[in-house]
């Protein structure tokens, strides 16, 4: 014998699963339509929709055209990658110049380029520290096995640490402090393992790091330039385009090639003064000073940036 209960919940389930089917539920497209957009086609019927883009006529691609798809334009001899490159690499300036212009589905949008690039730059330098780490002496972490009584953490002028037994933390914040001293005082030699291992975790953490100073380095260039009335956004660009730069750089300098990589770090300080030039169009002594204004703040944010990033790797 049923209950009141279960009556009422079973036209409940089947509601739902009705529900659940009309939700997923595809509809046949109809014919002379477009499948992605349902826009209706012109006769006779055109390769693409005039609306989305997409082909109309739609089957189960080949391995040869799920290739194509897959590199498509991209990275095309003929396509926006490669005009993207040349620009970038050779034309201070040039790709955020196009943008302003409106010149956009001629080369890869900016925040895309900056993350292709970087990607490629961080795990490389992720590859090449993990070979090399074993080979550097480690200056940031000391400890003397003899006595464990001391240890002292250094980076960049943030310090840390045991001596004496006695637990010292010089310019990290206090709740920080708070946290290392007891990380410190638990296990010493642990914590000095710890430290030296960190430095693999802590390429991990600088991609996001980096990407977040993008929109620092940003708000200099907006209070630099403050006389030139840009949008924001338009100095987000422009930084964009020249953080791709240096880590395409950066690319050129872990490759170890003759000449190119020798040459990176010179570029690394000409190509932002000439792109400045060619982009906000002020005299060269204002450029400079502009420049160097901005220098010294963003190596500041950098700096502290870092400092974080190392801390917080320790802590994790």
């Amino acid at each position: 014998m049923s209950t009141p209960d279960s009556t009422a919940i079973k036209p409940q389930k089947l509601s739902l699963s009705r529900a659940w089917r009309r939700a997923t539920a595809i509809a046949p497209t109809p014919a002379n339509h477009c499948p992605n957009c349902g826009s209706a086609l012109a006769l006779p019927t055109p390769k693409y929709c005039g609306e989305c883009g997409q082909e109309t006529q739609i089957k189960a691609p080949t391995l040869m055209e799920f290739a194509q798809q897959f590199g498509g334009s991209y990275i095309a001899m003929e396509g926006a990658l490669w005009r993207t490159l040349w620009r970038l690499l050779l034309l201070p300036g040039q790709l955020t110049l196009e943008y302003f212009a409106g010149r956009r589905r001629r080369y890869v949008l900016p925040l895309r380029l900056y993350l292709t690039i970087s990607l490629l730059a961080l795990v490389l330098l992720r590859v090449v520290s993990s070979i090399q780490i074993d080979k550097l002496e480690n200056n940031a972490v000391k400890f003397d096995e003899r006595d464990r009584s001391n240890l002292q953490l250094n980076i960049a002028g943030f310090q840390a640490g045991l001596k004496n037994g006695e637990f010292f933390c010089k310019n990290f914040p206090a709740s920080m402090c708070a946290r290392l001293e007891r990380r410190f005082k638990a296990d010493p030699q642990t914590m000095a393992t710890e430290i030296r291992e960190a430095q693999l975790r802590f390429f991990s953490h600088l991609g996001t790091a980096m990407f977040l100073l993008l929109p620092a380095y940003a708000l200099w260039l907006k209070l630099a330039y403050f006389d030139k009335r840009r949008r924001y956004t338009e100095h987000l660009v422009f930084a964009l385009h020249l953080h791709a730069f240096w880590f395409a750089m950066l690319i050129l300098m872990l490759s170890k090639l003759p000449v190119l990589s020798e040459l990176a770090p010179l570029a690394c300080l000409i190509y932002p003064l000439v792109a400045l030039l060619r982009v906000y169009r002020s005299r060269w002594w204002s450029t400079v000073l502009r420049a160097g204004v901005i220098v010294l703040l963003y190596l500041s944010t950098i700096a502290f940036a870092l400092a974080l990033v190392a801390v917080w790797t320790l802590l994790t």
